[in-house]
């Protein structure tokens, strides 16, 4: 094509004339430019935020001295799962809070069925905004807190509520901190995954939308009794 060309030459392609119909390549070329420029905006400045452990997580693998990185996809709580551990919390009271909050829906739920203090715990700024947003629509602006915190440096003494989604491989050691900090009457809901080396007090639900619960002074028993048989 010369460089000289203007628009509405001949050489010009029939489809860059002003006011021509899109002609097949046209439509081709502009779909194809528009979900690049999508993808690129979703991959460079979304996707990284939208996760539910964060990139920067990093928990050594069973067996494994070298980090793994976790690099799970964000993935919201369905109201069945929503469902289930709120009803393994009924009746309960305490402070209550969510390691790894997400968009705030399990946080904002039990604040609704009276478990007070309700917080959640989450490094994901867009996570963050959308869970604020959500209890300011639900009206509960200023009553229920979410915190861009990491959760290995909270201190978790003065909760008795503690709801867990995340990946298997955070579970180990997240136990071990829960042993360590929690107190005897709390209770701990797991979604999606168990705690491997626990075993529940009690279970609801079946597949993706199973949850497990776990009472910590029956789990401290269960610790110390393996404890003293591999003693023996």
């Amino acid at each position: 094509m010369d460089p000289g060309w203007e628009p509405g030459e001949p050489g010009e392609p029939s489809w860059a004339r002003p006011g021509a119909a899109l002609g097949g390549r046209g439509l081709l070329a502009l779909a194809a430019a528009s979900g690049a420029a999508v993808w690129a905006t979703w991959a460079v400045l979304l996707m990284p935020g939208f996760r539910r452990v964060p990139l920067r997580l990093q928990v050594p693998a069973p067996r494994s001295p070298a980090p793994l990185c976790l690099q799970v996809p964000y993935q919201p709580s369905s109201p069945r799962q929503v469902a289930n551990t709120l009803a393994l919390l009924q009746g309960r009271a305490g402070k209550t809070v969510d390691l790894g909050s997400g968009d705030g829906r399990l946080v904002l739920e039990a604040y609704k069925q009276g478990l007070r203090p309700a917080l959640g715990f989450e490094l994901n700024p867009w996570l963050l905004c959308l869970a604020n947003y959500r209890a300011w629509r639900a009206g509960y602006h200023g009553k229920i807190s979410f915190l861009k915190k990491d959760l290995w440096k909270v201190n978790l003494s003065d909760c008795h509520n503690v709801i867990v989604f995340l990946a298997p491989s955070v579970k180990p050691p997240l136990a071990t901190k829960l042993l360590a900090e929690l107190p005897d009457d709390a209770r701990v809901v797991a979604g999606r995954y168990p705690f491997p080396s626990w075993s529940p007090s009690s279970t609801l639900g079946q597949g993706l939308d199973q949850v497990w619960a776990y009472d910590i002074k029956e789990v401290r028993r269960q610790v110390q009794g393996r404890a003293q048989q591999s003693q023996v």
